[in-house]
């Protein structure tokens, strides 16, 4: 059996274009003990691919050139050589950018037995949805009654970030969601979220807009965007606020170093905790995560949106589009 998959040959300087990616086919060996092999039914890109195609070591190893891309997917088994998984299971992994999978089982797990979508466990119930849950609760520690503010809060991790700060009974305090197009604002709004635009705002209107939408200033502060949004952020801390760093997708794509924000001070004035974190250093709360939320999907209480591709071959095209805002929700790509 043959399977197509995308590789770089280049580290790319700036933001990536189509032709850093290439289409490959080749043969999969012959299927070995403790192996599966799975036929990807849905795919995830995710804006932490762009460093990951740098070739330096974070958080996480970089892509090797010349090899498969990796990435979330999901799909179902129809081979196995390892008596935890037979033909027709449902499965997720890590071996996405390609149409069949051939893994080792320990890298492959069943999908839960939650009646939702499959493809939801890329996105709200997958590593989108633990990493927003990690951010709001473990990392930030929000209580009720405290205002809460997001960046990119009509994307995959700030959508259900306002949802559950909604959810978890703000008692007086107020969600803000920070967003760009008119479409993704009237989403927040529909929510019971305050919108604020970004879009032609340099830091200083921006704080003055959330000024406006917060008189009182944020407890909580969940980034996902850095540069002007976090600036603007920062001028509008309540005292003890907290600050969860999950990206700073306006910097991934600079090819040189960047100024941080002038304002850094109001941390110290406002006696603020500002915390980065990787949600795979959280994953042994999954379950807990999924114990509290994967009720609220099922039922319809979580509106989760999804931005679709078609095709293995539009996959760099989504994963472009998510530096562009092209999407509203998760992005996937449907094989």
């Amino acid at each position: 059996m043959q399977s197509r998959f995308f590789t770089i040959q280049n580290h790319p300087q700036g933001l990536p274009d189509q032709n850093l990616f290439n289409l490959e086919t080749a043969a999969l060996p012959e299927l070995g003990d403790g192996e599966v092999r799975v036929r990807n039914t849905w795919l995830s890109v995710d804006p932490y691919m762009r460093g990951r195609m740098d070739g330096v070591t974070t958080y996480i190893e970089p892509f090797t050139l010349g090899s498969p891309l990796e990435g979330a997917a999901v799909g179902e088994v129809i081979a196995s050589r390892d008596s935890r998984f037979a033909e027709g299971d449902r499965v997720r992994h890590m071996g996405g950018w390609r149409d069949v999978a051939q893994l080792v089982a320990d890298q492959v797990e069943a999908l839960p037995a939650i009646d939702v979508p499959e493809q939801a466990y890329l996105g709200v119930l997958g590593m989108p949805g633990m990493t927003a849950w990690t951010g709001l609760n473990t990392i930030a520690g929000m209580q009720a009654g405290d205002n809460v503010l997001v960046s990119a809060a009509s994307g995959a991790v700030g959508s259900l970030v306002v949802q559950l700060a909604k959810a978890k009974g703000v008692k007086g305090g107020k969600v803000v969601g920070i967003a760009g197009s008119q479409a993704k604002l009237d989403w927040l709004e529909s929510l019971g979220v305050t919108a604020v635009s970004y879009r032609n705002k340099d830091a200083q209107q921006l704080s003055k807009d959330l000024k406006v939408a917060c008189p009182d200033g944020f407890d909580v502060y969940y980034e996902n965007v850095g540069g002007d949004c976090l600036e603007a952020a920062l001028n509008n801390l309540r005292v003890g606020a907290r600050i969860a760093v999950c990206g700073m997708i306006a910097r991934y794509n600079d090819d040189c170093p960047v100024a941080g924000p002038g304002n850094l001070a109001m941390i110290l004035i406002r006696r603020a905790r500002m915390q980065g974190f990787i949600v795979f250093d959280h994953w042994d709360q999954y379950p807990s995560f999924l114990n509290e939320v994967g009720p609220l999907v099922a039922r319809g209480e979580i509106d989760y949106r999804e931005t679709v591709e078609d095709g293995l071959e539009k996959t760099p095209e989504a994963f472009l589009k998510l530096f562009e805002g092209a999407n509203q929700g998760k992005m996937l790509v449907r094989l």
